[in-house]
This record gives structure tokens, C-alpha cells and sequence, in this order.
């Protein structure tokens, strides 16, 4: 029929499971914007696994974020579908303990699967740091954790030399000055010397290491996205 919209036909984008996801992102973008297809077909805001290619592409969700707003000091979920009925896992309240805010995730039955920590900066830092801490692993740091004097200063201060290129590539993203164009901030996360993920802007996730649980990653992206 005429003035029929072409894509009204397209299946539903499936939920796949969130343990097979090693790259994801936070969106509400279900199918990207193509040559045939003028606007993104938006859904609700997930954490989103790409998957098919070309025109096929969709971003599908595998943890939804609440459907509704949480009250202050309620605790933060994730779901596993969009009406928000079955909890994937949820963020606790923060503990404060000398700078440091330390927040439990715990699975559906209330089990803990870890925690986040957020480090207030040091005098020479230059923003708070995260740290994402798996039983059983050594706590994940990320290669953002550097200060004002740049790279040199982390390796005294015992950041190691693992983050330095790294560090220094981040570091040379605004040296050409402001008018530049804003690039992405990659970052590498370590446990001791095992590269485990990469995030770019704190809004996009690559795993590396089969032994993370995404839902730690899950919760951390809620929070820095709440």
C-alpha cells in the first residue's frame, strides 16, 4: 500500500542472553540508522550486544535498566526483561569508608557477586577512580588511573609500565589543542597483568577475559550512567 512504512515488518529484536555477551554497549538504539532506513528505530534503554551486519544490524538487549525511578537510597537494577519483572541483579547502597564508596552487586536471590569501588582522587589526581573487585580474582583497575604530571608520575607512583603506552596514548588525544574534535577515552582494564576488558567512554564494553561476570560490568555501567 502506499505511504506503507517499509520497515513496519521487521521482527522484534530478540533478547539474548547476557552471559555470552563479550560487546556491548548502554543505548536505547535497537536498529542503527542505514541508506534505507532514515532514523534509528529506538527501544528501551538497555545494554545492547550488536549483532548481524550490514543492513541486518541490530543492537540487542540483553539487561534492561528500571522501567521506572528508583526513590533515594533504594537500590539500583538491572533486568532481564524490558517490564522489569525479573531482576538480572542490583547495586546497593554505598558504604563510605576513608574516601573510599564501596557498593555491593548482588545476583536475583541476593547472593553477592562482587563489588565497585569508587577511590576519591588523591592530592595530585586528576578524577576519582573505579575499581571493580571479583572474588577469587585480583581487583580490576583501570588504565585511566593517572595524575596531573601524566604517564611518568604513574609509573613512579607504581601504576607500572603494563598501562604506560596506553596511558600515553590517551594522554596525546588532547594535545593538539581545543579545537580538535572530541576523540573517544579507551581505557584497559587489568587484573594483576591479565588484560580483562576495554571500555570507551565509560558507555561501550569489550571482555577480553571469559572469567568476568558482565554483571559486575552491568553495575558499573549503571553507575556511572545514573
Amino acid at each position: 500500500m502506499f505511504g506503507r512504512n517499509k520497515h513496519e515488518d521487521e521482527l522484534p529484536v530478540p533478547i539474548v542472553p547476557w552471559v555470552d555477551a563479550w560487546e556491548f554497549s548502554v543505548s536505547d538504539e535497537e536498529r542503527p540508522a542505514t541508506e534505507h532506513r532514515r532514523r534509528a528505530v529506538q527501544g528501551p534503554r538497555a545494554i545492547r550486544v550488536p549483532q548481524g551486519g550490514g543492513l541486518q544490524r541490530v543492537n540487542a538487549p540483553c539487561a534492561f535498566f528500571s522501567p521506572d525511578a528508583t526513590s533515594e537510597g533504594s537500590p539500583q537494577r538491572l533486568y532481564k526483561d524490558p517490564e522489569g519483572r525479573r531482576v538480572l541483579c542490583s547495586v546497593g547502597s554505598p558504604r563510605n569508608s576513608d574516601g573510599t564508596r564501596q557498593y555491593g552487586v548482588r545476583d536475583a536471590q541476593g547472593e553477592l557477586v562482587g563489588h565497585i569501588r569508587r577511590v576519591a582522587p588523591l592530592k595530585h589526581a586528576l578524577r576519582p577512580t573505579w575499581r571493580i573487585d571479583q572474588p577469587g580474582h585480583p581487583e580490576m583497575v583501570s588504565s585511566a588511573e593517572w595524575a596531573k604530571n601524566g604517564p611518568s608520575e604513574m609509573v613512579q607512583r607504581g601504576a607500572g609500565k603494563l598501562v604506560l603506552g596506553v596511558v600515553q596514548a590517551i594522554s596525546d588525544l588532547g594535545a593538539e589543542g581545543g579545537d580538535q574534535p572530541r576523540k573517544a577515552r579507551v581505557v584497559e582494564w587489568r587484573s594483576g597483568d591479565e588484560l580483562v576488558m576495554t571500555s570507551e567512554n565509560d558507555t561501550r564494553f569489550l571482555i577480553r577475559a571469559a572469567w568476568l561476570d558482565r554483571r559486575l560490568v552491568f553495575a558499573y555501567a549503571l553507575l556511572r550512567s545514573s
